[in-house]
């Protein structure tokens, strides 16, 4: 099957996205289809690396797993089977803490983070279509990184399931987490020889 054979108007499940070997990335919300950039840029990759190395780092030996995409992660509302999950997202980055929840096809359940390190490809439309999706699914922080303007802005889960987003974090901040506490990531470092092409 190639993508352009894909209905787009049609709902389908992980059984279906499953199957597909096309070349194209994609992502389902809500049994919809989205198409993912072909691949990341290598500004995206350097940010995502400067995430990802320092949390791989703290988790050593506390249990908890941090993966980067391509990584499945399954977020069923029904059933737990292939058929019955609708949602299949493959965030930047994210940390599951329940190891149980890890399976040889990715994760199945929510996440403890989720990183989503924005690109010109990403649209208000599908953004927001995710944090609703994150929020329902319980997963307790949502980092949104934005590398033209390199800012981080958190969303903490409250106690009543909905996002609370901290202050926007710029330049001299420096990031720490509830679910990993003793972590901390300047903003500084972070984004250090980061240049954003204009173009």
């Amino acid at each position: 099957m190639l993508f352009s054979d894909l209905d787009l108007n049609k709902t389908y499940s992980y059984a279906d996205y499953y199957k597909w070997t096309f070349a194209e990335r994609v992502e389902l919300i809500n049994g919809k289809v989205y198409e993912m950039m072909a691949g990341p840029s290598s500004l995206h990759q350097e940010i995502s690396g400067n995430i990802y190395n320092p949390i791989k780092n703290y988790l050593k030996d506390k249990g908890c797993k941090v993966y980067f995409a391509p990584f499945d992660v399954r977020l069923p509302r029904k059933g737990r089977d292939d058929k019955s999950i609708f949602t299949v997202l493959q965030p930047d980055i994210c940390v599951v803490c329940d190891v149980a929840k890890i399976d040889k096809k990715g994760c199945i359940g929510a996440p403890d983070i989720v990183v989503e390190v924005l690109s010109p490809g990403n649209n208000s439309k599908e953004l927001k279509k995710k944090y609703d999706i994150y929020e329902e699914a319980g997963v307790k922080e949502y980092w949104i990184v934005s590398p033209q303007n390199q800012f981080v802005t958190i969303h903490i889960l409250d106690q009543a399931g909905k996002f609370q987003p901290l202050r926007t974090m710029s330049a001299d901040d420096i990031i720490t987490s509830p679910v990993l506490p003793g972590f901390s990531l300047d903003i500084t470092e972070l984004f250090k020889d980061i240049v954003v092409d204009e173009d």
